[in-house]
């Protein structure tokens, strides 16, 4: 993009549209019933989990103060830190799938029609991200019910029990990331295939058919 000069005759502020030139637009796939309500729930958990940044950020003034102005550190309260800001970014993930705000490395993606993005998206889904996630799972429950099982408690001194929770956070994240792309792939094949029906949805003040 080139800058104008104060002193050139078409020096103007951009406009909205021509910015919109330079933003990268997320895939814009239909919806279905059935994608609609599991996105509804996914969001809904991804946004109850994004308070937990306002405590995190509570918890590590506390103890900041504690341990500068009072000289009092505390081992619970590093753990706590660390402990609820990894409940907040792996129950954020799946939200990030549902509202395709994860992150892209697009070399040849974006450059495709609709229909060729789909097909990217279907086999990836199919062949790369649904197998990783239920191995994942797979293995991540028993790891948390072991630790469970053991009652695993913080190895440092006055640090956190009940470690088989946080370990139980990271196998329901994988699930929830199965659950979003189950959801997203019901969009793909939606598109590429007309099944199941892509249904209308609202778009601003106008409602649209979201298949194309």
């Amino acid at each position: 993009m080139t800058v104008l000069g104060k002193d050139s005759p078409h020096n103007k502020q951009t406009s909205v549209s021509d910015a919109d030139k330079f933003i990268h637009k997320h895939t814009e796939l239909p919806t279905t019933r059935i994608s609609q309500w599991i996105d509804g729930g996914v969001s809904l958990i991804g946004k109850g989990a994004s308070w937990l940044w306002i405590v995190v950020t509570g918890v590590i003034i506390w103890a900041v103060v504690g341990r500068y102005a009072f000289g009092e550190g505390s081992v619970t309260l590093e753990e706590v830190q660390w402990h609820l800001a990894g409940i907040g970014w792996l129950l954020g993930l799946s939200y990030t799938l549902v509202v395709d705000d994860h992150v892209r490395v697009d070399v040849l993606h974006e450059r495709l029609s609709l229909r060729g993005q789909a097909w990217i998206e279907l086999f990836g889904l199919l062949l790369l991200l649904l197998p990783f996630l239920g191995l994942a799972v797979y293995e991540m429950f028993p790891y948390a019910y072991h630790s469970w099982q053991q009652g695993e408690t913080s190895q440092a001194p006055a640090g956190l029990p009940y470690r088989w929770v946080l370990k139980g956070i990271l196998a329901l994240s994988f699930s929830l990331l199965i659950v979003a792309a189950l959801s997203r792939l019901l969009k793909v094949t939606a598109l590429l295939f007309g099944f199941p029906k892509p249904i209308r949805v609202e778009s601003g003040n106008n409602k649209k058919e979201d298949a194309s």
